[in-house]
C-alpha cells in the first residue's frame, strides 16, 4: 500500500511538472512569434527572411564582380556591352574625347522603383569619386548626377520586358508603392567597396547595418505590384549604385592593357581608401517613370513620385 502511494504521489508530481513545461514552452513560442510578426510589421528584417544569408549573397554577388574586371577585361575600351542589355553605342556618344548621353526614348516609358540617397551623402561620395578618376579620363567619364544616385529596387515596367500601363494603372501603381513605403522604416547601410566592372560601370557595393532588407523590400513590391514582369534586371539581395561610368583609355604614358587594367585597379583602390565604411541613411523609396532610356542614369526625361519610408504598422 505503501509503495501504491508513493507511485501515485510520483504520477501526479510528474503529470503537473510535465504540465507547466508544456504551458512555458506553448508560451515561449507564442511571444517568438509575436515578437518576430511585429518586426517584420515595422519593416525591419527578421530570422525568417535570413538576414545572414542575403549579406553573404551580396558579399558573393561583389566578389563576382570585383573579379569581372581581371576575368572579361575592360570591354569599355572597345566599346562593348553595359547594364540592363545595352551596348555603350545605345546610351553614349564618345565625340572629340567627351562622353555624352544619349537619350532615347523608352516606349512605353520605363517604371522603377529605387530607394533615394540623398544629397547629404552623395555629394561627398560624388566628389571623391571625380577626384580620384578625372584626372585620369578627363572628358572620358560619365559621372552620375549626385542628386539622382540611387539604388535600383523593382520594375514595374523595363525596356527588357515591357509592361504598357494606362494613366489609372500608373496612378494605381503609384498609390501602391505609397503604401509600401509607408510600412518601411528608413534604412541604414555601409558602403562595404567600390568596383570597377568590364562594362566601365564604377559601382558601390552597400550592405544593410539596420531596416528592411533588399530581398524583403523586393518582395513587397512585388507583391503590390502583380502586373510587373517576372524577370527583374538584378539579384534580389543587390544593393548598389552607379557613381561613374568609363568610356575611353587612362591617361598613362603606356597604353599596354596591362598597364591601363593596373592603373585602374590603383583608382578604384584608392577610391575605396577613402569612402569605403561611409555609412548613411535611406529613407525614401522613388517611383519613377523614365520617358527615356536610362533617364534616372542619364539626365533624361522622367517623372518621379516621392515617398517617406514611414514604418508604420500595419
Amino acid at each position: 500500500m505503501e509503495m501504491a502511494k508513493v507511485v501515485r504521489n510520483w504520477w501526479s508530481h510528474s503529470k503537473t511538472v510535465v504540465l507547466i513545461w508544456s504551458i512555458c514552452i506553448a508560451i515561449y513560442f507564442s511571444l517568438l512569434r509575436l515578437a518576430l510578426n511585429n518586426s517584420s510589421s515595422l519593416g525591419y528584417t527578421s530570422t525568417i527572411d535570413s538576414p545572414v544569408s542575403n549579406m553573404e549573397q551580396r558579399s558573393r554577388l561583389y566578389d563576382k564582380m570585383e573579379r569581372d574586371l581581371d576575368e572579361n577585361g575592360p570591354a569599355f575600351l572597345k566599346h562593348g556591352g553595359t547594364t540592363q542589355s545595352l551596348s555603350l553605342s545605345d546610351i553614349f556618344t564618345l565625340k572629340d574625347g567627351s562622353v555624352k548621353p544619349v537619350h532615347k526614348a523608352a516606349n512605353p516609358p520605363v517604371r522603377a522603383n529605387v530607394l533615394y540617397l540623398s544629397p547629404e551623402y552623395s555629394v561627398p561620395i560624388s566628389e571623391s569619386a571625380k577626384q580620384v578618376f578625372h584626372p585620369y579620363f578627363g572628358k572620358a567619364i560619365w559621372f552620375q548626377n549626385s542628386s539622382l544616385y540611387h539604388f535600383s529596387m523593382f520594375h514595374a515596367s523595363h525596356h527588357i520586358v515591357p509592361v504598357p500601363a494606362t494613366e489609372d494603372e500608373i496612378e494605381a501603381e503609384a498609390t501602391a508603392v505609397g503604401a509600401v513605403a509607408e510600412g518601411l522604416c528608413p534604412l541604414k547601410i555601409v558602403l562595404d567597396r567600390v568596383v570597377l566592372t568590364s562594362t566601365g560601370v564604377l559601382l558601390g557595393c552597400w550592405q544593410v547595418i539596420s531596416g528592411p532588407d533588399p530581398v524583403t523590400i523586393r518582395a513587397k513590391l512585388r507583391s503590390a505590384l502583380p502586373r510587373a514582369p517576372e524577370k527583374q534586371l538584378y539579384d534580389d539581395a543587390i544593393l548598389h549604385t552607379s557613381f561613374a561610368r568609363l568610356l575611353g583609355h587612362p591617361k598613362v604614358s603606356s597604353t599596354e592593357p596591362s598597364k591601363e587594367l593596373h592603373v585602374s585597379h590603383e583608382l578604384v583602390a584608392r577610391l575605396n581608401s577613402i569612402i569605403r565604411g561611409a555609412e548613411v541613411v535611406i529613407s525614401e523609396l522613388w517611383y519613377v517613370e523614365e520617358y527615356d532610356v536610362l533617364a534616372l542614369a542619364l539626365d533624361g526625361r522622367m517623372k518621379e513620385r516621392r515617398f517617406r519610408l514611414g514604418c508604420k504598422r500595419t
